[in-house]
Protein backbone atom coordinates (compact mmCIF):
# COMPACT_ATOMS: atom_id res chain seq x y z
CA UNK A 1 0.00 0.00 0.00
CA UNK A 2 1.18 3.80 -0.86
CA UNK A 3 1.50 6.25 1.96
CA UNK A 4 -0.46 8.97 1.53
CA UNK A 5 0.53 12.19 0.79
CA UNK A 6 1.26 14.50 3.51
CA UNK A 7 0.18 18.31 3.11
CA UNK A 8 2.95 20.59 5.14
CA UNK A 9 2.07 24.21 6.70
CA UNK A 10 3.58 25.79 3.38
CA UNK A 11 2.46 23.63 1.06
CA UNK A 12 -1.34 23.77 2.03
CA UNK A 13 -1.97 27.60 2.19
CA UNK A 14 -3.76 29.79 4.12
CA UNK A 15 -5.05 28.40 7.43
CA UNK A 16 -7.68 30.58 8.57
CA UNK A 17 -11.20 30.32 6.93
CA UNK A 18 -12.89 33.18 5.49
CA UNK A 19 -15.62 32.85 7.97
CA UNK A 20 -13.12 32.55 10.69
CA UNK A 21 -12.18 35.97 9.95
CA UNK A 22 -15.85 37.08 10.32
CA UNK A 23 -16.52 35.13 13.21
CA UNK A 24 -18.97 33.29 11.56
CA UNK A 25 -20.76 36.46 10.38
CA UNK A 26 -22.01 37.04 7.00
CA UNK A 27 -22.81 40.85 7.44
CA UNK A 28 -21.96 43.28 9.88
CA UNK A 29 -24.30 44.52 13.37
CA UNK A 30 -25.86 47.82 11.22
CA UNK A 31 -26.16 46.07 7.88
CA UNK A 32 -24.71 48.77 5.82
CA UNK A 33 -25.00 48.19 2.05
CA UNK A 34 -21.36 48.36 0.60
CA UNK A 35 -21.24 48.04 -3.56
CA UNK A 36 -18.58 46.65 -4.84
CA UNK A 37 -17.48 50.26 -6.37
CA UNK A 38 -18.39 51.99 -2.80
CA UNK A 39 -15.04 54.06 -1.65
CA UNK A 40 -13.66 53.42 1.83
CA UNK A 41 -12.20 56.47 3.44
CA UNK A 42 -10.82 56.49 6.81
CA UNK A 43 -12.34 58.66 9.43
CA UNK A 44 -9.07 60.30 10.40
CA UNK A 45 -5.76 59.81 9.72
CA UNK A 46 -4.39 57.22 12.46
CA UNK A 47 -0.98 57.18 13.32
CA UNK A 48 -0.74 53.02 13.83
CA UNK A 49 -4.08 51.25 13.40
CA UNK A 50 -2.33 48.23 14.92
CA UNK A 51 -2.17 49.46 18.22
CA UNK A 52 -6.15 49.24 18.66
CA UNK A 53 -6.00 45.71 20.36
CA UNK A 54 -9.75 45.03 19.14
CA UNK A 55 -8.67 45.34 15.53
CA UNK A 56 -7.92 41.95 13.53
CA UNK A 57 -5.19 42.16 10.96
CA UNK A 58 -7.48 42.14 7.82
CA UNK A 59 -9.17 45.59 10.32
CA UNK A 60 -5.40 46.87 10.24
CA UNK A 61 -4.32 45.73 6.92
CA UNK A 62 -7.89 47.92 5.05
CA UNK A 63 -7.26 50.80 7.23
CA UNK A 64 -4.03 51.02 5.94
CA UNK A 65 -4.63 50.15 2.54
CA UNK A 66 -7.30 53.40 2.56
CA UNK A 67 -4.94 55.75 4.51
CA UNK A 68 -2.92 57.55 1.44
CA UNK A 69 -6.33 56.73 -1.24
CA UNK A 70 -9.32 55.50 -0.89
CA UNK A 71 -10.12 51.87 -1.68
CA UNK A 72 -13.32 50.17 -3.16
CA UNK A 73 -14.67 47.25 -1.99
CA UNK A 74 -13.44 45.42 -4.84
CA UNK A 75 -9.78 46.33 -4.88
CA UNK A 76 -9.83 45.67 -0.99
CA UNK A 77 -10.81 42.39 -1.79
CA UNK A 78 -8.53 42.04 -4.44
CA UNK A 79 -5.34 43.27 -2.76
CA UNK A 80 -6.10 40.89 0.02
CA UNK A 81 -6.88 38.49 -1.72
CA UNK A 82 -10.10 38.13 0.07
CA UNK A 83 -13.51 37.13 -0.74
CA UNK A 84 -15.85 40.23 -1.09
CA UNK A 85 -18.20 38.69 1.53
CA UNK A 86 -15.24 38.99 4.10
CA UNK A 87 -14.03 42.07 3.22
CA UNK A 88 -17.56 43.76 3.25
CA UNK A 89 -18.38 42.26 7.13
CA UNK A 90 -15.05 43.77 8.10
CA UNK A 91 -15.35 47.16 6.70
CA UNK A 92 -18.91 47.24 8.20
CA UNK A 93 -16.64 46.52 11.85
CA UNK A 94 -15.06 49.40 10.87
CA UNK A 95 -17.62 51.25 10.55
CA UNK A 96 -20.00 50.71 13.16
CA UNK A 97 -15.98 51.37 15.09
CA UNK A 98 -15.92 55.16 13.66
CA UNK A 99 -12.55 53.76 11.84
CA UNK A 100 -13.50 54.47 8.39
CA UNK A 101 -16.93 55.94 6.18
CA UNK A 102 -17.84 54.19 3.12
CA UNK A 103 -19.26 56.88 -0.13
CA UNK A 104 -21.55 55.31 -1.66
CA UNK A 105 -21.76 55.73 -5.47
CA UNK A 106 -25.39 57.61 -6.81
CA UNK A 107 -27.58 55.25 -8.34
CA UNK A 108 -27.92 55.57 -11.73
CA UNK A 109 -31.52 56.48 -10.93
CA UNK A 110 -30.59 59.52 -9.54
CA UNK A 111 -28.06 60.61 -11.76
CA UNK A 112 -29.48 63.76 -14.02
CA UNK A 113 -30.71 63.34 -18.11
CA UNK A 114 -28.99 63.56 -20.78
CA UNK A 115 -31.28 66.08 -22.55
CA UNK A 116 -31.70 68.12 -19.41
CA UNK A 117 -28.24 68.93 -19.29
CA UNK A 118 -27.74 69.37 -23.31
CA UNK A 119 -31.06 71.94 -22.73
CA UNK A 120 -28.82 73.60 -20.07
CA UNK A 121 -25.89 74.10 -21.80
CA UNK A 122 -28.26 75.82 -24.81
CA UNK A 123 -29.40 78.19 -22.80
CA UNK A 124 -26.39 79.29 -21.16
CA UNK A 125 -25.01 79.29 -24.84
CA UNK A 126 -27.63 81.68 -25.83
CA UNK A 127 -27.23 83.95 -23.52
Amino acid sequence: MSEPAHWFDDDAGPVVRPYAMTRGRTSSASRHRLDLIALVVPEYAADDPGRDQRLSPEHVDIVERCSDVPQSIAELAAGLDLPVGVVRVLVGDLVDDKLVHVTQPVPPAELPDVSILREVINGLRAL
